[in-house]
């Protein structure tokens, strides 16, 4: 009986999840009005994105090459791509935290598939990113860094950092519903996270210990995109890592998604 049960839990989440996909036009739309409502009125827009972080890859990017004394064109590239991708990662486990109370209004008052607002809510980080990532581009191009046909293997380095934000979305925004002061100690946490991973500095900086930051995931997270963009291969443990990652992040969020997805109507 109790087997049963799970297996039943289970299927209704896959069937959650299967019913989202088959609305997407309307979580593209939730999505992508997301942006627009949060710049409504603005003149810029969602370019307000690329603009502060162009302002804030060149502050760091020069001051932190005279820092650690060294070149611009090493380490501006570095520092460009990282704050980019870390930008992506960071907003989502910040704002995980609202996935589903931010969607009381909604949850409340029209049946959906509860991974809708999965869907909309990484949707959103996409296009932010996809504001950002010119700015990398461009950066590349000033220093004249062609990384060649490895800079590719980005892409599905990407596809794997979005799978695993809606992986990580789902866990936060179910713990977050429940727990509220969960977002507030993430929040504190990702200060000291953002210092101690290789994305204004350099792990080579670290000499005979930078095996300090080959055990920080988050700098292998960043790296799947970074190292093909800058003309390298993502390291095999740096795949071994975050496919290890990924899979801890779908058991996690599959358990905690069977088992408790009926209870967030009632915990928001």
């Amino acid at each position: 009986m109790i087997q049963t049960k799970k297996i039943s839990r289970f299927k209704l989440a896959v069937d959650d999840v299967h019913g989202a996909i088959e609305l997407w036009p309307l979580w593209f739309r939730l999505g992508w009005n997301d942006i627009l409502h949060r710049y409504r009125r603005s003149t810029l827009g969602p370019l307000w994105f690329t603009a502060s972080m162009a302002i804030t890859t060149v502050a760091l990017g020069l001051v932190y090459s005279q820092v650690l004394n060294l070149p611009a064109r090493e380490l501006m590239p570095h520092v460009c791509i990282g704050l980019i991708v870390w930008a992506f990662i960071n907003s989502i486990i910040l704002e995980a935290g609202d996935l589903f109370t931010g969607a009381e209004s909604y949850i409340r008052h029209i049946k959906l598939p509860y991974s809708i607002y999965v869907f909309r809510f990484v949707l959103s980080k996409v296009i932010i990113f996809a504001h950002d990532f010119p700015i990398a581009v461009v950066t590349l191009a000033f220093f004249r860094i062609w990384p060649g046909p490895v800079a590719l293997y980005a892409v599905p380095g990407f596809l794997l950092l979005v799978v695993n934000g809606g992986l990580i979305s789902i866990s936060l925004g179910l713990v977050s519903a429940r727990f509220r002061d969960i977002p507030r100690i993430i929040a504190s946490l990702s200060q000291i996270i953002f210092l101690i991973t290789p994305i204004i500095w350099m792990p080579s900086l670290l000499g005979e210990r930078s095996y300090l930051a080959e055990a920080n995931p988050f700098f292998h997270l960043i790296e799947l995109v970074r190292a093909p963009l800058l003309g390298s291969a993502p390291s095999v443990r740096t795949l071994v890592v975050t496919l290890a990652l990924t899979v801890i992040n779908l058991l996690l969020a599959a358990t905690l998604f069977a088992r408790y997805r009926n209870r967030i109507a009632y915990w928001i």
